[in-house]
């Protein structure tokens, strides 16, 4: 009997996600006579029960654009939007799961997809995932789709900004998305040549990088390029925010750890202003004009690289055959250039940092680069 499969894309729109839905869906229709079933806008269209047939002539043409034909949204079945009110809506999702007769449901996103898809999975769906996210930190893959193309839109900005540093000596901050892990900026940053990359994982000290700017300029080298993830922080900020959370890691009363999550949702908003603060402190310091350049969404949009399009489609026709062998309850990897899966318990709750001996650090510190520490 011919399966029923849902697919739906979840979380930030991705550069990538239609490749992989034109993978998977022209696969399992055409080598194993499946029936696709794409649902809009992330797990709200499965609550909905709003979708759209995929056929081949749907699917044909896609592979170049951007985004997502699906739609997508950072809903989540059990924290779901309904009148403005928070509501649990898995039961709703699953009876709907049920309802369209689906064999498997594919569902394509970052750290918060894998844990929503865990969710599903653990109350009794057959769930398969597909890593997509421009930061490149879903765990036990080597790289996710999105992450190439994000890299080289950043990589272009940051030496377009180049000759404005130059004209102008000045210091130049380039802010790069990478909230929780710094594998964005620290690509983008080496491969663009800037002369600091501040990433989360390495706390910074603002006059360390000061010095290495009036250090750049002592040897006549009129302007400087930062290159900052957006999560990164100084020491100080760091060692505050560590200790809050040690705090509702170890808090047992119910009230007492709400109110320190709302000291840690402060901080969050402070730091989001991070780069500004940064930008104004060095000026002071170094005596030179600092400039912010703040790149946000423009890193997701536009088309595909050629190698997140050919990650995403052998991505995603191995979904295709890893469900005609009814294997659920995974995550398609990118393991030593072979496509694995993954138990998705391995890979929810596990954010892939970028771990401070990394070759790509040991590179860039060998060429100079500061990472203010």
């Amino acid at each position: 009997m011919d399966k029923t499969i849902g697919i739906l894309t979840s979380g930030g729109d991705t550069p990538g996600s239609n490749a992989a839905i034109r993978a998977f869906g022209k696969a399992a229709i055409s080598n194993y006579g499946m029936k696709i079933i794409g649902f809009r806008d992330g797990f709200r269209g499965l609550m909905e029960n709003h979708f759209i047939m995929l056929d081949n002539k749907m699917l044909s043409g896609i592979l170049t654009l951007g985004g997502t034909i699906l739609g997508t949204s950072r809903e989540k079945p059990f924290r779901m939007n309904v009148d403005g009110n928070e509501k649990d809506m898995t039961e709703l999702i699953i009876n709907n799961y049920h309802a369209n007769k689906l064999d498997a449901l594919v569902c394509i996103g970052g750290n918060g997809t894998q844990k929503n898809a865990y969710h599903l999975a653990e109350r009794g769906l057959n769930i398969i995932t597909l890593p997509k996210t421009i930061d490149n930190d879903v765990a036990k893959t080597d790289v996710t789709f999105g992450f190439d193309t994000a890299m080289g839109i950043a990589t272009e900005a940051i030496d377009r900004l180049h000759s404005t540093a130059s004209s102008h000596h000045r210091i130049i901050i380039v802010e790069i998305m990478g909230n929780k892990a710094g594998w964005l900026t620290l690509g983008s940053g080496i491969a663009g040549g800037a002369d600091v990359i501040l990433i989360p994982e390495i706390p910074y000290h603002v006059d360390k990088i000061a010095e290495s700017i009036l250090e750049r300029k002592k040897l006549g080298k009129s302007f400087s390029i930062i290159a900052i993830a957006e999560g990164a922080m100084s020491h100080d900020f760091n060692t505050l925010y560590s200790k809050l959370k040690e705090k509702i890691d170890v808090t047992k009363d119910k009230d007492s750890k709400e109110k320190l999550k709302q000291d840690r949702t402060e901080l969050d908003i402070l730091n989001a202003s991070n780069t500004i603060r940064l930008g104004n402190h060095l000026q002071e310091l170094t005596k030179l004009e600092a400039r912010v350049t703040i790149l946000g969404h423009l890193q997701r949009g536009g088309t595909p690289s050629s190698a997140d399009r050919l990650l995403a489609t052998r991505m995603g026709t191995a979904c295709a055959k890893f469900i005609e062998n009814e294997d659920y309850g995974i995550m398609v990897a990118l393991k030593k250039n072979h496509i694995d899966a993954v138990p998705l318990e391995k890979v929810v709750g596990k954010t892939k940092k970028v771990p401070v001996d990394h070759q790509w650090i040991k590179s860039a510190r060998r060429v100079g680069t500061c990472f203010g520490d």
